[in-house]
């Protein structure tokens, strides 16, 4: 097949999306994308102390995913979670009041952004063990097993936890017990400051899972409708009772690992290339342009998603901050 006809058939394939999909998972891409840069923001204005690690850049892979999930499946990441929070319907209000210590976010101010948990939703943290939510995800699977209810999990690590020995036994129990998790490995090609070719052995991440027999895939996670269609897939496989699916998203960070990283093993160059040829945002926007969905209309959802922000960021310099007697609730002491 000729070059110019792929590409033609995969614009036609585009535009059988239906286009209140396509308008919803822009909204939540651009509100992940402004929520983190606003918590960039609180964050040099020395309103966020501790760790703050942004999602700026990987948008489309947990919106593309969350687009193919049903009510009862369950999410557990690592420390880079905001746009996990958001894409699973949690309230941007509660998300920042946490980042900002305050008595009304998710954990009551005292978990901060690797300790926020909703049962609601579905989301059962963002942890900053590397590679501890791993086994984690495997242990939901099993609930969901157990307990009969068709529904998966969907469990995110970077490649940077690839490495980790827990992810290999995660992958074989999981395996060997058939579980319905989806490992989706955000390969953003940098753990911390590393280049995921010079710590890790391999072309692929997702090739590893071969040894156990589990089934992957390679998507390109700056395309969030590619990440769409594997993650149907993915959770259609898992959710028939086949056992597990890795998913390999090929996604790139604009940002430093945290926000005291000023991301000095990378070029400039290399960043500003990737945001102009791949950035997600941009390309499902040129996509509605496409399909006639006019600037005006975007430029209007962009207005009220910043006001949206505005509004939590609001919310939580109002909350109060936590009081003593919260000190040693919701833990247990032995």
């Amino acid at each position: 097949m000729k070059k110019s006809t792929a590409k033609k058939i995969l614009i036609e394939t585009k535009m059988n999306y239906d286009l209140n999909l396509l308008q919803d998972m822009y909204k939540k891409m651009l509100l992940i994308r402004r929520f983190e840069e606003k918590a960039g923001q609180l964050y040099g204005m020395g309103q966020i102390g501790g760790f703050c690690h942004l999602y700026i850049g990987q948008e489309a892979v947990v919106v593309g995913i969350q687009s193919a999930q049903i009510e009862g499946d369950s999410i557990v990441t690592s420390y880079r979670d905001h746009g996990h929070m958001l894409a699973c319907d949690m309230d941007p209000k509660g998300v920042m009041a946490e980042l900002t210590g305050r008595k009304d976010g998710y954990s009551k101010g005292k978990g901060g952004s690797m300790h926020m948990f909703s049962r609601e939703k579905g989301f059962f943290g963002g942890h900053g063990i590397v590679a501890a939510q791993v086994p984690i995800g495997a242990g939901l699977a099993f609930a969901h097993k157990y307990n009969g209810n068709k529904n998966v999990s969907i469990t995110y690590f970077g490649d940077g936890a690839a490495n980790q020995g827990q992810v290999y036994e995660s992958y074989n129990i999981a395996s060997l017990w058939k579980l319905p998790v989806v490992f989706v490995i955000e390969n953003n090609k940098y753990g911390m400051g590393t280049s995921v070719n010079r710590s890790s052995a391999g072309e692929n991440l997702s090739d590893r899972g071969e040894a156990y027999g589990i089934k992957s895939e390679i998507i390109d996670g700056m395309d969030i409708l590619a990440v769409r269609d594997a993650a149907i897939r993915a959770i259609d496989y898992c959710r028939t009772g086949k056992g597990p699916y890795i998913l390999e998203m090929k996604t790139y960070r604009y940002r430093g690992h945290s926000m005291s990283d000023p991301a000095k093993y990378r070029t400039r160059d290399e960043v500003d290339k990737i945001r102009k040829t791949s950035d997600p945002i941009e390309n499902i926007k040129s996509l509605l342009n496409k399909m006639g969905v006019e600037e005006k209309t975007l430029k209007d959802i962009d207005i009220d998603i910043k006001s949206v922000i505005a509004e939590a960021a609001k919310f939580a310099q109002d909350s109060p901050e936590p009081s003593e007697d919260e000190l040693f609730t919701d833990i247990t002491i032995n």
